[in-house]
């Protein structure tokens, strides 16, 4: 009887903690290097679905603005992008339709660089901002986006993306000529 006793605590004091954490989130995101092909749009929409995330942030898309309809997976309606005339660059935020995300502001350029949404998710106020970094510059570019958008960025911004930065020489593909950015 002793031993049942406390598991019973012990199952109760599990269940506390779960009430106070609340429900969790889940952010994944890739760089599909274009989604033009409707093979890969297929596996896309494949591995989002088996991943199961609450938000789904996607760079590198080369859509151009009229194709939102190219990224609709089934259980995810809620679909913001940023994308550039020509096909190049493109991010996008898929979020998923188990959660209710109240979107109050979205921000993107026109070349498709990057996308922010600020928002209610969960009781909670967040902000996020998705990147696709150019290949040259990005250290520049995403110093200058960031001071851009000082006045969003809060303790409850979340950024993702592709930042195009190695962090040591070690990341650096032998192709990759070596760049002396910094970010100072």
């Amino acid at each position: 009887m002793g031993q049942e006793t406390k598991e019973t605590e012990e199952n109760q004091k599990t269940r506390h903690k779960m009430v106070v954490v609340g429900p969790h989130v889940s952010i994944i995101t890739l760089n599909v290097n274009g989604l033009n092909s409707p093979i890969k749009r297929h596996r896309v929409a494949g591995w989002i679905k088996e991943q199961d995330p609450t938000i789904c942030c996607l760079q590198e898309t080369h859509l151009s603005p009229k194709d939102k309809h190219r990224l609709r997976v089934k259980g995810w309606r809620t679909i913001l992008q940023a994308n550039n005339e020509q096909k190049k660059a493109g991010v996008a935020i898929l979020i998923s339709d188990q959660v209710h995300f109240k979107i109050r502001q979205v921000k993107r350029d026109t070349e498709g660089q990057y996308i922010m949404i600020k928002g209610t998710l969960h009781q909670e106020e967040i902000t996020l901002i998705n990147i696709y970094a150019p290949n040259t510059g990005a250290p520049r570019f995403i110093k200058q986006l960031l001071t851009d958008l000082k006045e969003d960025v809060k303790n409850n911004t979340i950024i993702v993306g592709d930042l195009n930065t190695p962090l040591t020489s070690m990341d650096r593909s032998s192709r990759q000529k070596i760049n002396k950015e910094k970010w100072s």
